[in-house]
C-alpha cells in the first residue's frame, strides 16, 4: 500500500449515522423556531462540527440556540442510535483487511468523543478503535473544513501528512483533507460526486477502497 497511514471520517464512513442524525437534527432545528427541512441538513450541516451549527445559525437569523442544545440534541441522535444504527456495509471487511496487513489506520471525526464511542460500541467497530486511533473536533480549535484535526491525527499517529490517505463523505472533510495536503477518497454513498469534486478519487462501494490505496 502506497499510504503510511489511513484516516476515516466516522458518520456515514464507519456508521451509517446521516440519515438519522440529520433527521433529528433537521426536527430539532424547526422545533426551535429554524424550519429546516433534513434536505437542508444535510447540505449545510453535514460533517460539521457542532460549533459551525451554532455559528450558522447565529449569523442567518441572530438568534442563538439554547445552551442546552447540543446535550438536547445527543440525546435525542444516541437513543435513535441505539435503535437503528448500522456500521456502513463493506467496513468490517476493510478493517479486518488493513489490519492482517499492517496498516495503520484511525478515525478523525467532527463527532464528539462519546458521539464516536457510542456508535462504534451500537455497531460494534469498538473492536478495531481504541482510544489511540480515535480523534474528535473536540481534540483541536476549529473543525473541518479547517485541517487542524486530520493534521492532529497524523501527528498523534507519527505520520507525514504527505503519507495519508482521508475517507471523507463530506464537502468539508474533503476541504480539510486537501488543506492539510493529504490524499482524500470521497465516498458517493450519500453525497452527490459532484459535492466531492475535490477528493483525489472517488468510490461508492467500500469493497473497492483496499484497490484503490494500493
Amino acid at each position: 500500500m502506497r499510504y503510511d497511514l489511513v484516516i476515516f471520517d466516522n458518520d456515514g464512513v464507519l456508521v451509517d449515522s446521516e440519515p438519522i442524525s440529520n433527521r433529528h437534527l433537521a426536527a430539532y432545528l424547526s422545533e426551535l423556531g429554524h424550519p429546516t427541512s433534513y434536505e437542508d441538513s444535510i447540505r449545510d450541516y453535514m460533517g460539521s462540527a457542532m460549533h459551525r451549527i451554532h455559528d450558522l445559525i447565529l449569523e442567518r437569523t441572530g438568534r442563538r440556540l439554547p445552551e442546552d442544545f447540543d446535550d438536547v440534541f445527543h440525546a435525542r441522535v444516541f437513543a435513535a442510535f441505539e435503535r437503528e444504527l448500522k456500521p456502513v456495509s463493506g467496513v468490517a471487511d476493510l478493517l479486518e483487511k488493513l489490519t492482517a496487513d499492517g496498516v495503520p489506520y484511525c478515525v478523525a471525526s467532527s463527532g464528539s468523543h462519546e458521539r464516536i464511542r457510542v456508535g462504534h460500541r451500537t455497531t460494534g467497530l469498538d473492536r478495531w478503535f481504541d482510544e489511540s486511533r480515535v480523534f474528535s473536533s473536540q481534540d483541536v480549535g476549529r473543525g473541518k473544513p479547517a485541517p487542524d484535526l486530520f493534521l492532529y491525527a497524523a501527528e498523534r499517529m507519527g505520520v507525514a501528512p504527505e503519507r495519508c490517505a482521508v475517507v471523507e463523505d463530506s464537502p468539508l472533510g474533503v476541504r480539510a483533507a486537501v488543506a492539510a495536503g493529504m490524499d482524500v477518497y470521497g465516498y458517493t454513498a450519500m453525497t452527490p460526486a459532484a459535492k466531492l469534486a475535490g477528493a483525489t478519487q472517488l468510490f461508492s462501494d467500500m469493497g473497492e477502497l483496499v484497490g484503490l490505496l494500493a
